[in-house]
């Protein structure tokens, strides 16, 4: 007695470590890293001070966010299909080659603005403009490319402009200079710079006619109106509204970023883009609409649904988890609830197969004896059903099922009075 007990206590003390080193290790899994990286644009840029205000946001939970400084959305790009950056902000219209790369959503409006010395003469009709020396952004910007493609919409030949490669903060110097006669820009309308270049009254907002058109052309943009006097009062700028073409910039991420580093980015982007600007409504972003990115299924459900009752009560990292598993389960649950239906009729199928898998020998002895059999075979017969009574009397069976055990013992009793009452008569027809 006291071995066993021992031998009790020794295989309750491994279950309970083998519980325990598992709930460690599920613990270890679902913990996120401490740190993201995350690729952002050249230091000062709009990008790169957004990166900054991530980086705040993330740090009340104890993540740190490692800001990659890098030359614009298509060095982004490259930098998030080959998983080299966790997550990286891209420009609309800059494509991912690959499968690894999804996207949080579309985030903010990046205007497409275009500056100018406000005594030069620039045609309102970008394809009309010849002989201009345009900076059309730096080589792996995104303004590079988009510009590139607002060429192509409108049908500007670009060998019919000078084009330059200056940074933002050098393109207005030189406007100032009259280095150059146009400056583009694709960024946040009250991007630093931009405010800086609004306030000096020998610069203006260059109008583009037809923009409404040129955004059909140009498939991933938009038109947004800058209403008078939304960027100034005094002055009042713009002094009339103004329809600019805008981009959608999305925040992207590999397939491969943690659950719980997705819902903190994700939430992230939520507190710093839901509310309204002065192109923007409130809610309009973020967005899991027009981004051009398969979007991420944790971050969709966050922003259509809002955080689940599990983020007000549950560290970060475990509320994540726990929506993830709900969401794996739903599919699983609809397959296991029929299951579990079927199992007490599994059940009692299984604990009455127990008895009745004997019926059809019972069943052949009956069929023997209707064909008629000498008193040997009789006495094989009787020594078969004995067998049986015995097999029967050794299943173990729950109350409920005991009943069909006992019937069949009754059947055989009641065959083994025909076989006695046959063995009677070939006997006595013997002894005359």
């Amino acid at each position: 007695m006291l071995k066993r007990l021992n031998n009790t206590r020794f295989w309750a003390l491994v279950g309970a470590a083998v519980i325990l080193a598992g709930s460690v290790v599920m613990l270890l899994r679902l913990h996120p890293p401490a740190s993201l990286t995350l690729a952002a644009g050249p230091s000062g840029g709009a990008y790169n001070q957004l990166a900054q205000r991530y980086r705040a946001v993330l740090a009340r939970d104890g993540i740190d966010l490692v800001i990659v400084e890098t030359a614009g959305s298509a060095e982004n790009a490259n930098l998030i299909e080959t998983q080299q950056v966790d997550t990286a902000f891209l420009q609309g219209g800059i494509e991912v080659q690959g499968q690894s790369t999804e996207a949080i959503g579309a985030i903010f409006f990046e205007p497409m603005v275009f500056l100018s010395q406000r005594d030069i003469e620039i045609p309102g009709n970008p394809a009309q403009w010849s002989g201009l020396r345009i900076n059309s952004g730096r080589p792996g910007s995104g303004t590079a490319a988009a510009f590139h493609d607002f060429q192509a919409a409108i049908g500007l030949d670009p060998a019919a402009n000078q084009h330059l490669g200056l940074s933002y903060s050098d393109a207005v110097t030189a406007l100032l200079d009259g280095t150059i006669d146009i400056a583009v820009f694709v960024a946040p309308i009250d991007a630093p710079y931009l405010v800086a270049a609004y306030a000096d009254r020998r610069i203006r907002l260059v109008p583009l006619d037809y923009s409404e058109a040129i955004s059909r052309r140009l498939q991933y943009a938009n038109t947004v109106t800058v209403p008078t006097g939304a960027i100034s009062l005094d002055p009042v700028i713009p002094p009339v509204p103004r329809k600019l073409l805008a981009l959608e910039a999305r925040l992207a991420i590999t397939d491969s970023l943690h659950p719980a580093l997705v819902n903190r980015l994700t939430m992230a982007a939520i507190e710093l883009h839901s509310s309204r600007d002065i192109i923007t409504d409130h809610g309009r972003f973020p967005s899991v609409t027009g981004n051009g990115l398969p979007v991420n299924n944790a971050a969709r459900q966050l922003i259509v649904s809002g955080p689940s009752t599990w983020h007000d009560w549950l560290p970060y990292w475990m509320a994540a988890q726990v929506n993830r598993l709900f969401l794996l389960m739903l599919p699983i649950l609809f397959i296991l609830l029929p299951m579990l239906r079927a199992i007490p009729s599994l059940y009692a199928f299984v604990m009455r197969w127990r008895v009745l898998q004997h019926y059809p020998e019972i069943k052949q002895i009956e069929e023997e004896l209707t064909n008629g059999c000498d008193t040997v075979e009789l006495a094989e017969m009787d020594e078969r059903l004995v067998n049986l009574d015995e097999k029967l009397a050794q299943v173990r069976l729950p109350p409920l099922y005991r009943q069909t055990a006992f019937n069949a013992r009754i059947h055989i009793q009641l065959v083994r009075k025909r076989i006695a009452g046959l063995h009677g008569s070939k006997t006595a027809e013997s002894a005359l």
